[in-house]
């Protein structure tokens, strides 16, 4: 009788431990995935994608006690599966290690979804958060990454390989990864765009390709021969014969005298007879 009420109990509190009910009115367990590492939460089925963590800045913070100073740490962590998704997680504990696992997990639990075209970004965006104010531009296939430390981070866990980065403002390392994530988040595709407001993106027709005709073979150009300059005309007949020039005068010959020249002497008129 004792073992009767004993059986009977257990199944009322329990509903049975074999039958796998939780209770009166609950269903059986629910069956949650595990990742490989044996991690059951949420940041852990994450962990199960590749998902690369970078530790951006760690700060130390000192309170001051009766007994002397208690030292916290707090760590700022990137999180992203390099493939359009990235998140951010700042982490606080007693020791370096775990505020760095807390950062990790905060991170991998806030990612968000990034729009990438042809590893660069679609377009040119400029964002400011606090006082830090970051300037993302697109760049050509073979570029890299052009950024400091604190927005490589978030670009390289996006999966971004070719952008041009600059921070204008603030260097703080909290509001510069801040203000990287809200730029990426920004970011948006000519596709996305024209789905928004309903309309059609046009094709470019396809320009078929004719085959290249061979060229064919130039002919050696042959060399040309000069003329000779046409013959001068001969003179005509008609000609006067040229005179010959006078004969020069001897030295020797006499010089004719000439008779003095008297001086003009007015004469008066003969008489005249009447």
């Amino acid at each position: 009788m004792a073992e009767l009420n004993r059986s009977s109990a257990g199944s009322a509190r329990g509903g049975g431990g074999g039958s796998g009910n939780r209770g009166p009115g609950r269903g059986p367990r629910r069956s949650r995935t595990s990742t490989p590492e044996g991690d059951t939460s949420a940041a852990g089925a994450e962990a199960g994608k590749e998902l690369s963590e970078k530790v951006v800045f760690i700060n130390r913070s000192a309170k001051v006690v009766k007994g002397g100073r208690r030292f916290s740490f707090s760590a700022l962590v990137v999180a992203g599966d390099k493939q359009g998704r990235v998140g951010i997680g700042l982490g606080k504990a007693v020791e370096v290690s775990e505020a760095i696992r807390k950062g990790g997990d905060m991170a991998k639990q806030q990612m968000v979804s990034v729009s990438i075209k042809d590893a660069t970004i679609p377009h040119e965006v400029l964002c400011r958060y606090g006082g830090a104010k970051v300037m993302l531009r697109p760049a050509s296939p073979g570029t890299g990454i052009i950024a400091g430390k604190t927005v490589r981070a978030v670009v390289e866990s996006a999966g971004i390989k070719d952008i041009l980065t600059k921070s204008l403002g603030s260097n703080n390392p909290s509001n510069v990864v801040k203000a990287t994530l809200a730029g990426l988040q920004q970011l948006r595709l000519r596709e996305a765009i024209y789905l928004d407001r309903g309309l059609e993106i046009k094709k470019k027709p396809i320009i078929p390709i004719t085959p290249i005709t061979p060229i064919t073979p130039i002919t050696p150009i042959t060399p040309i021969t000069p003329t000779p300059p046409p013959a001068p005309p001969a003179p005509a007949a008609t000609e006067a014969p040229i005179s010959a020039p006078p004969a020069p005068v001897p030295a020797s010959a006499p010089v004719a005298a000439t008779a003095p020249v008297e001086p003009n002497t007015v004469q008066p008129p003969p008489p005249s007879t009447i």
